[in-house]
């Protein structure tokens, strides 16, 4: 067996498959292209990587270690795909569910479960060609990942793609969007939480969390309720949300902070947005945008009073959005520049005003995760406010 890639995924298989070889982009002098050896790719190889495309073979890790008497959910789409896991493992870890994927434990190192909860990237899907879920969760497909995919129609098809491989046993839910997309399936279609509500018969009044993740939270309850036909609104009221999304604290003046590092798409911005509506927004915006198209979200900009303090490699392309828009925006570059003009501006004693961290764009361009930088994000507000 071969392993294209030696990241976390990749280790994990070796592990198990000692007698693996592990190849990445410095091993193409050695790459045997005509081979038909097994080849698991590693979920963060792009499509257009040159091993990748001199593999005959191909298969991803989920086609190596799920088997048919593994009960398995999956939840996928662009945003809320962690908290619904978190959420749905929450209700149904006392029913003998585990859970990983994506989220927390490579496949690899999950051993004997035979009831998995899996959050399933459109990277590993893509590769994806021989196993199922038994229940997959769609959330709302919005453009991310388009210079991994090419284009938002392939990354679109990744989230599609389980559903022409599930049997009439299983049981997909998916945006109604969707529905012409030919399924053997079970499906049960929404399009918001009030028909996610009507559909599972959950009464939203008895749920503690709005929106964006009273959509996640319904959609747990809901599949709970597939598996255990119970509601478990007590459960889901006590699960705590993880940290660096919509985050809020205040700073020692009172002014409202939030953390929403992993905010690394538009979409993810636009709902974060939802929740501020009736205040003065500061957004701190920008970071690695992944190629995406970002006039949508200035687009959405419209609808609030927002002044943007620009960071990150896509700065320059923000100031020019903003002057196009009519935003005024603030050129940062780095996220404690940022921080310090805010800072000056809230010391104008500015009323009813927000500062939010919701960058719409990925963090490795200057930091090693979004958790990294929503840590430094609290830091500097800390440091910065007591100077």
């Amino acid at each position: 067996m071969r392993i294209l890639g030696k990241g976390k995924t990749a280790q994990a298989i070796k592990d198990i498959y000692v007698e693996a070889v592990l190849f990445d982009d410095n091993d193409k002098d050695i790459y045997d292209i005509n081979s038909d050896e097994l080849t698991v790719v590693s979920p963060g190889i792009p499509p257009n990587n040159y091993l990748v495309q001199n593999t005959k073979n191909k298969i991803s890790d989920y086609d190596l270690f799920l088997k048919d008497d593994i009960f398995t959910i999956w939840i996928s789409g662009t945003n809320g795909k962690t908290t619904t896991t978190s959420m749905l493992y929450h209700l149904l870890k006392d029913d003998g569910f585990s859970y990983g994927g994506n989220i927390g434990v490579p496949l690899a190192k999950i051993k004997n479960e035979k009831k998995l909860i899996l959050e399933t990237s459109s990277f590993t899907l893509h590769y994806t060609s021989k196993v199922k879920p038994n229940i997959y969760i769609l959330l709302p497909i919005t453009p991310d990942h388009l210079s991994w995919h090419g284009n938002f129609r392939e990354y679109e098809e990744s989230k599609l793609k389980p559903l022409s491989l599930m049997t009439k046993n299983d049981t997909a839910i998916i945006p109604v969007k969707y529905k012409s997309y030919k399924t053997n399936a079970k499906t049960i279609y929404y399009d918001s939480s009030d028909d996610l509500s009507m559909i599972f018969d959950i009464d939203i009044d008895k749920v503690d969390f709005k929106e964006p993740f009273l959509m996640d939270s319904l959609l747990a309850l809901g599949v709970s309720k597939i598996i255990t036909n119970n509601l478990k609104y007590k459960k889901i009221n006590s699960f705590i949300q993880d940290p660096h999304k919509i985050e809020e604290f205040t700073d020692k003046n009172g002014n409202l902070w939030v953390d929403d590092s992993k905010a690394t798409n538009i979409d993810a911005t636009i709902q974060a947005l939802k929740g501020y509506k009736d205040k003065r927004i500061f957004l701190i915006l920008g970071g690695d945008d992944k190629g995406v198209n970002l006039k949508p979200l200035f687009e959405e900009f419209n609808k609030y009073e927002v002044e943007i303090f620009s960071i990150g490699t896509n700065t320059d392309k923000l100031y020019n959005l903003s002057n196009q828009y009519n935003i005024k925006c603030n050129t940062s570059y780095k996220l404690e520049n940022a921080i310090e003009k805010i800072i000056q501006n809230l010391k104008l004693n500015i009323k009813n005003c927000v500062v939010l961290l919701s960058p719409a764009a990925a963090s490795l361009d200057q930091y090693s995760s979004y958790k990294h930088r929503g840590e430094e994000f609290k830091r500097l507000i800390v440091s910065k406010n007591t100077n």
